[in-house]
Order: structure tokens, then sequence, then C-alpha cells
């Protein structure tokens, strides 16, 4: 899920640009050879991260399968969590599900910091009910809705996902989460306001939706358009 609404003019656009890989030092020596450090230095040299699908890859429009518990420990599935944070933080966004990184297993991380949230207005903070939170990677979630309170607000996807895009999505205002964190053992997360929203979002890619298959009429609009009203008939953001 994208960090919404973060400057006036943005919609799902993250608000500042990832910061350029700054350049590696030199490797060449006065006469052009190659240094034998820098060989080593290529050796050593990570594997990029996985890329964000976009809509209309079979992955985010199908079901996750659910990850073996013997398995949930193995350096394979640590790994894809592992991913999973480090494309989350840099893309950047509030939560990842793995079939956004093209992955089709049960698993999500979410987080919400200061940070983040500070790019908003108060009054918008107000209104969705955000708060920051740590980071929580959950397998195997199941969610289950509370109560029968729901708002409405616009939410988009990750940029390559949904790119630019987002709409106004009716979402619970009290879930709960079950689950098992990277170790293996018992999760349960009882969460309202904008850390509900962000759950059903992710917990949402799992069952192969996409936040497009529930949102409300009308509402779709680039990032550029995120300031224009909503057309008549539409209703109004807020809580129900």
């Amino acid at each position: 899920m994208s960090k919404m609404q973060q400057r006036p003019d943005s919609l799902s656009i993250p608000a500042d640009p990832i910061s350029p890989i700054p350049p590696s030092p030199d490797t060449h020596s006065q006469t052009g050879s190659l240094r034998p450090e820098s060989l080593l230095h290529n050796q050593d040299k990570k594997p990029p991260l996985p890329k964000i699908v976009q809509v209309g890859d079979p992955v985010l429009h199908e079901p996750a399968q659910e990850v073996e518990p013997g398995e949930i420990r193995s350096d394979r599935i640590q790994k894809i969590i592992d991913d999973m944070i480090k494309v989350m933080r840099e893309a950047p966004g509030v939560g990842l599900a793995a079939p956004q990184i093209g992955i089709p297993l049960q698993i999500i991380v979410l987080e919400d910091t200061k940070e983040y949230i500070s790019y908003h207005q108060e009054d918008a903070i107000k209104a969705q009910d955000r708060c920051p939170f740590d980071l929580l990677v959950i397998l195997n979630p199941k969610l289950e809705k509370k109560g029968n309170r729901t708002a409405l607000f616009f939410e988009g996807c990750l940029r390559r996902s949904v790119d630019g895009f987002g709409a106004v999505v009716e979402r619970h205002l009290q879930v709960e989460v079950t689950g098992l964190d990277r170790d293996g053992k018992p999760v349960k997360v009882d969460a309202s306001g904008w850390q509900a929203r962000i759950l059903q979002h992710e917990c949402d890619h799992l069952d192969g939706t996409i936040y497009v298959d529930k949102m409300v009429p009308r509402t779709f609009r680039t990032a550029q358009n995120s300031n224009q009203p909503l057309a008549f008939g539409c209703p109004k953001l807020g809580v129900r």
C-alpha cells in the first residue's frame, strides 16, 4: 500500500525520490587496469531486490498459498521476508504483500512511521485516525472485521502495481488479524483506523484482490487530479 496524500499535490506517489546509490570508488589504476580488489568487490555484489509486479500479472489476481509452518524459518522464507521489508521501505510504502513481488505466498509486511505521517496535514491525520506503528510481519493472516462502522478514503498501491492512481475505498474501522510471525509463533493484531485499512488492503492482495476491485465507482483518478472534487452522487470521505 502506498503512502497516500503525503504532499498536498500527491495522491499515491511517494513523497520523496529514492536516494541515488552513491558511485562506487574508482576501481581502475592510472594505467587503466582493473585492480584485484575490484574483482573481489564485484563477486560480493548483492543481487538486486525483486521488482514490484504490475496490475494484470496473474499473481496479483489469484489467491496466494499458505506457508507451511515448518518452512517459516527456512532460509528461503526468511529471505523473502527480508526482501519484502526492503522493497516496501525503498518504494516507499506502508505495506506490502508477497504477491506484489511475484511470490504467491500468504505473507504481508507493514509499518507506518512518524516521518510518513508528517507528510500529511493535521486534519487528515485526525480524520484517518492514523498513528505510527512498528514493523509487523504476518504469515498466513486471517482477518476478521469488527463492528459495523466503516470509513471512505482514497488509497493506492505501491508504484508500478497501479502506479500514479488512486480511488476511494470503503473499509471497516476495526479488524482483528491472527497469523504467525517470522519465527512461526502465533501473533494477533487488534487494529483500528488507518492501520486497520492497511491490513485490509494487504490481506486483499492475498485473496487476489486489488483496491480497484473494491473502489467506489467514479472515484478512480490520477495523482494529478487528486484534489478535484468527487463526482456528483459519490459518498463523502470520512467515517460513516
